[in-house]
């Protein structure tokens, strides 16, 4: 197409947002066409292809995401108590909030590379959890986190808006953000998001990070300075951690501790890898794969399971039923467990390298099929 923007990259960046902006239709068969659920699917894809600009484009794994996660959502929060009700503002200033952070944490961290690296940014991740926990209470509230309430400040609104009746809820130049508003209003950011990551990923700066990962001491040893470029990285993945921390304000009105924990930055590098390390749509893959199973696939129950199986004889049916309430409901982490290892074991990858591989099968099934049609149409000598 043009020097922008290759045909290949215009062809993935067309596909994936019509299917971002399709999902509530896409969704729908799978139960899981909810407004608040799929938000939640564009948040946390947000931090994860976040995320995955450190780890899998630098080769940096950071065990301590959940931190400026956790400071994205305090910061809006404060935002809509003190300001406006208007996500604008609290969106700027939890994404400005959360690249300092991580720009002091990235300062100290990067000092060491490996599992160091990794270790330091877990310590820093529950210092902060415990110091918004019970250490900085006037301000986190702790335990029972910031919530929004009719006798906030608010200046701005106070000041140029008339204040509107009922409990506050964010919204965007006076449209609400709930519901199906909210989702577009998440998945515009969702886009935007993928959009960066996709021009990094094919910019001299992503060549640099790639290069890093591949050999970060030999670059230093031709005295190619890569501080700066892995500071760069960690602190553009924390400020779209902070963006998503700040989005998940917007969906629940509540910034708590618990996400800053470091079970919190677990699940950041498990949609990762699900997903696909250093590919551009997989850690979205990873991250709708983790939700869906935390929120559709626990709610299955016994009488979901008999209606599934009704076409078995009795005896039959309460075998199965028996078995699989084993693998959903409260147990849906040991499927999820299973599906980890399994990736792990057959797709090194994640669910993208599967997709290469069916595609490359196709393209060598299509290839033969090609070159056979020209064989029997050659003309014999």
């Amino acid at each position: 197409m043009t020097s922008f923007m290759s045909r290949k990259d215009f062809i993935l960046f067309a596909g994936f947002t019509i299917v971002v902006l399709l999902l509530p239709f896409l969704a729908a068969p799978f139960g899981a066409a909810y407004p608040d659920l799929l938000q939640r699917f564009m948040i946390y894809g947000i931090f994860a292809v976040g995320f995955n600009i450190l780890f899998g484009l630098t080769g940096y794994l950071s065990f301590g995401h959940a931190a400026f996660f956790g400071v994205g959502s305090y910061a809006a929060m404060w935002s809509f108590k003190l300001l406006s009700i208007n996500a604008l503002p609290a969106l700027i200033f939890a994404v400005i909030i959360a690249g300092l952070f991580a720009l002091a944490i990235g300062y100290v961290s990067l000092r060491r590379s490996g599992i160091y690296f990794s270790i330091l940014t877990l310590a820093f991740a529950q210092m902060s959890y415990n110091l918004a926990y019970s250490v900085l209470t006037p301000i986190t509230n702790g335990e029972t986190g910031l919530r929004m309430t009719l006798q906030d400040p608010r200046v701005l609104d106070r000041l140029f808006f008339e204040a509107s009746p009922g409990a506050p809820v964010p919204s965007i130049f006076g449209m609400s953000l709930s519901g199906w508003n909210g989702f577009y209003f998440t998945a515009l950011f969702m886009i935007a998001t993928f959009f960066l990551a996709m021009r990094i990923n094919n910019s001299p700066f992503g060549m640099m990070l790639k290069g890093i990962k591949s050999n970060q001491n030999r670059m230093n040893y031709t005295g190619f300075n890569t501080r700066p470029y892995t500071l760069t990285a960690f602190v553009i993945s924390g400020m779209l951690a902070g963006l998503a921390g700040a989005l998940l304000v917007v969906t629940d009105p509540l910034a708590g501790a618990e996400r800053m924990r470091w079970t919190a930055s677990g699940e950041i590098v498990l949609m990762t890898i699900l997903g696909g390390v250093g590919t551009l749509v997989g850690p979205v893959i990873g991250a709708m794969m983790i939700k869906y199973f935390e929120n559709i696939f626990s709610s299955f129950n016994a009488n979901v399971l008999n209606n599934f199986y009704s076409f078995l004889p009795d005896g039959v049916r309460e075998v199965m039923v028996t078995i699989s309430s084993k693998f959903v409901g409260e147990g849906w982490h040991l499927s999820l467990g299973l599906i980890f290892v399994l990736i792990v074991m057959f797709l090194p990858g994640g669910v993208m390298e599967g997709v290469r591989r069916i595609a490359a099968s196709f393209n060598r099934r299509a290839n033969g099929n090609k070159a056979e049609a020209r064989v029997a149409t050659a003309p014999a000598e």
